[in-house]
């Protein structure tokens, strides 16, 4: 194998490819980056046996052929090496030679022969959108995606496709995310939705890779197993298996209580308040809701914060309580100029959505205190 590319692309390859391995490879050829050398173009694959990211970039090939590097020192190499043309040769089955300007080094090489198999789905079921909206969809509801193991199914995010919507939903059993896209889908004849749970390490790494602009990026569905195809980048996954809780069924229908406010100021207030419930050994803060009047409060040992603000109230005054970090979680990823809480009581979700704006929703389970 021999070819020659231009070290930022290379360097841009292993950054995007890289992001698949694991900490701990199951085994040490997943320690490593496959780069296959063919007809005028390279194409770069990490993988850690669950998830795969492959890059591929035109080069100038003078031998084709294939070989694993060891991944995270290959990119630190290209990183560190003079600008201009990086070439790559393989002359033996020990040794690449990796050469930019007057600079050279040798790595070590792993046998392609034992890197697993990528499959490349069949376009069972398929479905474009517009990366920057997706991607703006998935920075939205991440923060939701639970991180316990033993609840495995939620570890995913839902994403629910039909012929004019699609929904991505997380939950970790303390508040839900909800985000939504309104536009028409072409889907099977024989199909009215597509429905899978997508891990929540990988639609992670969609949000970190997919560029901001308005191309299409194309998901394929196929056997328990997807693929996100944007520009020269393929990432592919299994999907988790197992049927998604019914948020449907969590999400109250109707409310006693709605407030309106302005949101950089309630976000503002919160944030002064969590400081003090930090402090404390429940990170409460307390909202009190009377008349046209919020009163946001926190304590601890240390002292305790207390500030009011005008808002627009309509239906019974209410106290309720939540998790500091959870509520800024949620407060932060509304982006209008005013925010909406819905309730029913002090002790049952509150549902955070814009009736002027259908294409978000959040839920926060409140923290028992008052009675």
């Amino acid at each position: 194998m021999n070819f020659s590319i231009n070290n930022q692309d290379l360097l841009e390859g292993l950054n995007v490819v890289t992001r698949a391995l694991s900490s701990r490879p199951a085994k040490q050829i997943l320690d490593g980056v496959l780069i296959v050398a063919q007809d005028h173009r390279i194409t770069l694959t990490c993988s850690d046996g669950a998830m795969s990211i492959e890059y591929t970039n035109a080069a100038d090939v003078y031998e084709d052929g294939q070989v694993v590097l060891p991944g995270k020192i290959l990119t630190e190499l290209i990183r560190k090496m003079p600008g201009g043309t990086v070439s790559v040769s393989v002359e033996n089955q020990r040794t690449a030679t990796i050469r930019c300007q007057k600079a050279r080094s040798n790595l070590a090489i792993m046998s392609a022969a034992e890197y697993p198999e990528i499959m490349h789905l069949k376009h069972y079921q398929t479905v474009k959108i517009p990366q920057k909206k997706f991607r703006d969809m998935i920075s939205h509801v991440t923060f939701a995606i639970a991180t316990d193991e033993n609840r495995q199914i939620l570890t995913g995010c839902l994403l629910e496709v039909s012929r004019n919507e699609a929904r991505l939903v997380s939950l970790d059993g303390f508040r839900l995310a909800m985000q939504k896209l309104f536009q028409p889908f072409d889907l099977p004849d024989d199909t009215e939705m597509v429905k899978v749970i997508i891990p929540g390490r990988v639609i992670n790494e969609m949000s970190r890779i997919i560029p901001e602009d308005d191309a299409f990026c194309t998901l394929i569905f196929d056997q328990g197993r997807m693929q996100c195809m944007f520009g020269n980048i393929r990432i592919s996954s299994v999907l988790l298996a197992g049927e998604y809780i019914d948020y449907r069924r969590i999400i109250p229908s109707e409310f006693k209580t709605m407030a309106k406010m302005n949101r950089v100021v309630v976000s503002d207030a919160i944030d002064r308040a969590s400081l003090m419930a930090r402090e404390g050994k429940s990170n409460l803060v307390k909202m009190s809701f009377r008349g046209n009047l919020l009163r946001i409060s926190s304590n601890a040992e240390l002292g305790d914060v207390e500030e009011e603000m005008d808002i627009e109230l309509n239906g019974n005054d209410i106290d309720i309580a939540f998790n500091a970090k959870y509520l800024i979680d949620v407060i932060r990823n509304v982006e209008d100029e005013h925010l909406y809480m819905h309730f029913n009581s002090n002790v049952s979700p509150c549902v955070v959505y814009s009736p002027e704006r259908q294409d978000y929703l959040y839920l926060i389970l409140p923290v028992r205190v008052f009675q």
